[in-house]
């Protein structure tokens, strides 16, 4: 049902932004709608993942650099039959991580320096299987273009807006001018929650399906509560320079709350929390787990 509802947003965002050219451009609109649309994907496709890596200052690591972290992903990636992706490190004492790449052959994972310090191996294994299962599930590529139709749509209304609209034959103008202004203001929003309803759908998906790749859905639930704490307190500068990138962590990097919490691109943590406490207490994780016999002492911060 969750790829059902994310193909169906997909395709609502998609067929908005056509509608969109068509209403201030007519034919012409479409026609440039739809040109704009292919050529700004196919971009996001080849190159998302190594501009989201350069807008992070993420610098790759391996098993001398990080061992670990690289372990725990090796045994992830082996658990979850997936090939190995590269790794990265962020310089950031937010804790937070996200994964980018455009299908399971091209992936990256990335953790801040301040996942690495303040949570546990066990919980560092719940974030990377997160990371993973959206690895798995080309969400990054999903959620790249969800973006960028967002954004084309955005830029698409105030062109239109401010040039009134096309114009026919006759040189009379298509569409009113008071529709073309209604068309600036509610065509942006209306298609940021159409890309949060896609983030949130796939951030629940990616929190049930890391929790069977590592096995434990306690360990996820106990790294969300942390990484809750720790993005309310400690700001990330790197993400609130590039706030596009937001919707790729696992947790909402950026600062602010009240209102500006209702257009998050992630779902409400304390519902996050419970579905995997759910999960765990209904006994659907799986019986082993590579770490199971393993107890390691948690990192604590100031937070948790």
């Amino acid at each position: 049902m969750n790829y059902f509802r994310t193909a169906l947003l997909l395709a609502a965002l998609t067929g908005f932004f056509l509608v969109v050219g068509y209403l201030l451009g007519g034919r012409s609109g479409l026609v440039i709608a739809l040109i704009a649309a292919v050529g700004m994907n196919l971009f996001a496709y080849w190159n998302s993942d190594q501009m989201v890596l350069r807008m992070s200052n993420a610098r790759e690591v391996g098993p001398q650099e990080a061992p670990e972290l690289y372990g725990i992903v090796q045994g992830l990636v082996q658990r979850a039959g997936l090939p190995m992706p590269r790794v990265y490190i962020i310089d950031e004492e937010q804790p937070n991580a996200f994964a980018t790449g455009r299908d399971p052959e091209h992936a990256a994972v990335a953790a801040t320096t301040g996942l690495l310090r303040h949570l546990s191996r066990e919980e560092i294994t719940g974030v990377m299987a997160h990371e993973l299962s959206h690895v798995r599930h080309r969400d990054t590529l999903t959620m790249t273009i969800a973006a960028t139709l967002s954004g084309a749509i955005g830029l698409l209304a105030t062109f239109g807006g401010l040039m009134g609209g096309g114009r026919d034959e006759n040189g009379r103008p298509l569409v009113n001018p008071i529709v073309a202004i209604a068309a600036m203001i509610l065509a942006p929003l209306a298609a940021t929650l159409v890309q949060m309803a896609i983030s949130r759908s796939r951030e629940y998906e990616a929190d049930r399906s890391g929790a069977e790749i590592s096995g434990q859905p306690l360990w996820l639930a106990s790294a969300l509560a942390k990484l809750h704490a720790g993005t309310q307190q400690i700001p990330n500068q790197v993400a609130e320079a590039h706030p596009a990138t937001a919707h790729l962590y696992i947790a909402n990097p950026l600062s602010g709350g009240g209102l500006a919490s209702l257009f998050s691109t992630h779902p409400p943590m304390e519902e996050r929390i419970a579905r995997l406490e759910a999960m765990a207490g209904h006994g659907t994780r799986p019986a082993a787990s590579p770490w199971a016999a393993q107890q390691h002492a948690p990192r604590r911060g100031p937070w948790g």
